[in-house]
């Protein structure tokens, strides 16, 4: 079941006491935790998570969201996760380093054009994230057949021909590509839950 919309689980959250808060933290964390996987691995993600939702507990009473002027919550809420981590490298002096190193390039490099470009990376960002997380669903699902399942990861996950799948599984090229077709519409029936859930 996807949780209300984004909009009204905010305002319950305001007050961090609320009983929605544990949805709020089940809601997000999962997307937080795919983020820092794919940008920050070198960090203790659980410990970044932490931070960012104690951060939070001060920011969301006086949180309004307005996703026409302010942009959508998940970009906020990237920017807040994106500063924690950084925060969690520098406490690594070799990581601090690096991160300092890069941050002087880009300083360099910036132009007005820059925080366009950041919005569209951390969109980017999200949509890795949601996919991976509706492709983790997707071969959880045990409604799914086992070989459904076996044939997508080979045919789109590791780009093995089709023919050479049909074959090890005994079967025809277009009961291959029908196999194929089914779990493409399934995660993409996941993909579209999720954006939703975290528009």
């Amino acid at each position: 079941m996807i949780p209300d919309t984004s909009t009204t689980l905010l305002r319950n959250v305001s007050d961090t006491a609320h009983p929605r808060w544990p949805e709020f933290v089940a809601k997000y964390r999962p997307m937080m935790a795919a983020y820092l996987k794919s940008h920050f691995p070198a960090v203790e993600a659980d410990d970044v998570i932490q931070e960012t939702f104690a951060a939070l507990c001060g920011i969301l009473p006086g949180y309004i969201y307005d996703p026409d002027e302010k942009g959508h919550f998940r970009n906020y809420l990237t920017g807040i996760l994106r500063n924690k981590a950084r925060r969690a490298l520098r406490t690594n002096n070799r990581q601090a380093k690096i991160m300092e190193l890069s941050e002087t390039s880009a300083g360099r490099a910036r132009s007005p054009s820059a925080p366009q470009c950041a919005t569209q990376d951390d969109d980017q960002s999200w949509r890795e994230s949601v996919f991976e997380i509706a492709l983790r669903r997707f071969l959880a699902d045990e409604t799914i057949a086992d070989r459904t399942k076996r044939i997508f990861e080979r045919t789109a996950l590791n780009n093995e021909s089709p023919e050479a799948v049909a074959a090890s599984f005994k079967m025809t090229r277009h009961a291959v590509d029908q196999a194929k077709s089914r779990a493409m519409a399934r995660l993409r029936e996941l993909v579209k839950e999720l954006e939703s859930v975290y528009e």
